[in-house]
C-alpha cells in the first residue's frame, strides 16, 4: 500500500472514530447542537485554508447566482442530513448508522439513470438488490421491539440518501468551486439554515438539565477533537486521495468505514456488536463491490488472458 492508501486508511480511523464519539456526545448534547456546531467551525477553517493554501483553493468571489446554488443545491440536504445523522445516534447504535451510511454508493449509481437491458444498468439494480437485503437485515429486528430504535434504523437509512444527494448537488459546483470551498461553503451554510431549530432546541435541553454540566470540557474536548479530526484533517486526506486516484477507487475505503466505527464504539463506550451487524455488512459491502466494479473490464481481461493463453509458443 503507497501512502495515499495508508493516508486513506488513517481517513477512515478518523471518521471511525468521530461516529463513536458522536453516539458519546448524544447522551449529554442535543443531536443539532453537536452537527450545527461542528459543521459550522470545520467550514470556517475550510474556507480559512482554500485561502490561504494554493492546492485545496483560491481567492475568489462568489457571484449572486452562486451563493443561491450554495443555498438552495447543497446547504439545505447538508441541513438535513445533519438532523437526520445526528438524532439517529439518539435513537440506535452507531454502528448501524456507519453502515447505513454504507449504501450512500449504491444510491448514487441508482441515481444515473432508470432500468435497461444493459450490464451497467443489471450491475446497478443488482447492487441496489444487495444492498436493500443488507438494510432489510438490519432494520428489521428493530420493527419486532417496542421503543424507538426503530426511528434511529429509520434516520439512519435516510442519512445515506440525503448524503447522496448532497453529494450529487456538490459535483454541480465542482467548474466553480474546489472541493474545500464547496464544503466549506455548505458547511457554513448548512448550519446557518438549522440556527432557529438549534435555539429552540436548546431552549427545550435547557428546561431540563443544568447549565454546568452542558460545558463540561471532556464533552468540548471530545466535540473540537470531531471538528478537527474528521471535519478539518480526513477531508483534507481525502481530497488529496481524489487527485492521484480515481474516484471508484477512493470511495473503496468508504467500505471500512463501518469496522472502524464498530471497532472505535465497542472501545470507547463499550457498544455492544448487534447480531445483524456482520450479515447486513456483507450483504452492503457485497452491494457496493458489484457496483463500483468495472466488470466490463474484468471480463475483457479474462478473455485477454485466455487469448492469451490458446496462443502458440513463440520459436
Amino acid at each position: 500500500m503507497n501512502y495515499i492508501g495508508l493516508t486513506l486508511f488513517i481517513a477512515v480511523i478518523l471518521w471511525g472514530s468521530n461516529n463513536a464519539i458522536t453516539k458519546f456526545l448524544v447522551a449529554s448534547w442535543p443531536p443539532l447542537f453537536i452537527g450545527v456546531t461542528r459543521f459550522l467551525i470545520a467550514g470556517i477553517i475550510l474556507l480559512g485554508l482554500a485561502r490561504w493554501v494554493p492546492w485545496l483553493g483560491s481567492k475568489k468571489t462568489l457571484s449572486a447566482d452562486l451563493s443561491i446554488r450554495l443555498w438552495t443545491h447543497g446547504a439545505f440536504n447538508l441541513a438535513l442530513y445533519i438532523i437526520a445523522f445526528n438524532v439517529a445516534m439518539a435513537f440506535t447504535t452507531a454502528s448501524h448508522v456507519a453502515l447505513y451510511l454504507g449504501t450512500a454508493p449504491v444510491w448514487a449509481l441508482l441515481w444515473e439513470g432508470r432500468p435497461n437491458r444493459t450490464l451497467k444498468s443489471l450491475k446497478s439494480y443488482g447492487a441496489a438488490l444487495l444492498a436493500l437485503a443488507g438494510v432489510v437485515v438490519l432494520f428489521w429486528p428493530s420493527l419486532n421491539e417496542s421503543g424507538t430504535l426503530w426511528i434511529g434504523e429509520l434516520l439512519g437509512l435516510l442519512s445515506s440518501i440525503l448524503w447522496t444527494i448532497y453529494g450529487r448537488h456538490c459535483r454541480e459546483f465542482r467548474e466553480e468551486l474546489s472541493p474545500a470551498e464547496i464544503s466549506g461553503h455548505t458547511f457554513v451554510r448548512g448550519s446557518i439554515i438549522l440556527i432557529p431549530l438549534l435555539i429552540l432546541e436548546l431552549y427545550h435541553h435547557f428546561r431540563t438539565h443544568k447549565v454546568e454540566g452542558f460545558f463540561d470540557s471532556n464533552l468540548i474536548l471530545a466535540q473540537s477533537y470531531c471538528i478537527i479530526a474528521s471535519g478539518v484533517i480526513a477531508f483534507i486526506i481525502w481530497s488529496n486521495a481524489l487527485r492521484h486516484w480515481p474516484v471508484s477507487k477512493v470511495y473503496l475505503f468508504n467500505n471500512l468505514i463501518p469496522i472502524s466505527t464498530m471497532l472505535w464504539a465497542s472501545f470507547l463506550i463499550q457498544e455492544p456488536i448487534t447480531p445483524t451487524f456482520w450479515p447486513a455488512m456483507a450483504l452492503i459491502i457485497g452491494g457496493v463491490l458489484v457496483g463500483q466494479t468495472r466488470w466490463e473490464m474484468v471480463f475483457q481481461s479474462e478473455r485477454k488472458h485466455a487469448n492469451e493463453g490458446t496462443a502458440p509458443p513463440e520459436r
